[in-house]
């Protein structure tokens, strides 16, 4: 069992090894859920979009569809290194 100390601010620091248990990278938020007796439950909200929902943020930004051989040919100069 891990133990921490409380600051001065009420503040605490989620050692390293726990952080990666729940999967945290730095900049990621998590959750504390109260449960009764006072206990707290610690979880990393996971994504909850969809394909429909990414696509549909970029609905109208595209002037025109990409074919295989343009896509292509984009993934091949990106590799080369070209701009």
């Amino acid at each position: 069992m891990t133990s921490l100390t409380v600051t001065m601010k009420g503040q605490v620091t989620l050692k390293r090894e726990l952080l990666q248990h729940l999967g945290i990278k730095p900049g990621e938020r998590i959750v504390f859920d109260k449960l009764p007796g006072g206990e707290l439950r610690v979880r990393a909200p996971r994504p909850s979009g969809s394909i429909d929902t990414f696509i549909g943020r970029h609905t109208g930004k595209v002037k025109t569809a990409l074919t295989i051989d343009d896509i292509n040919e984009i993934a091949q100069s990106g590799w080369a290194g070209e701009e």
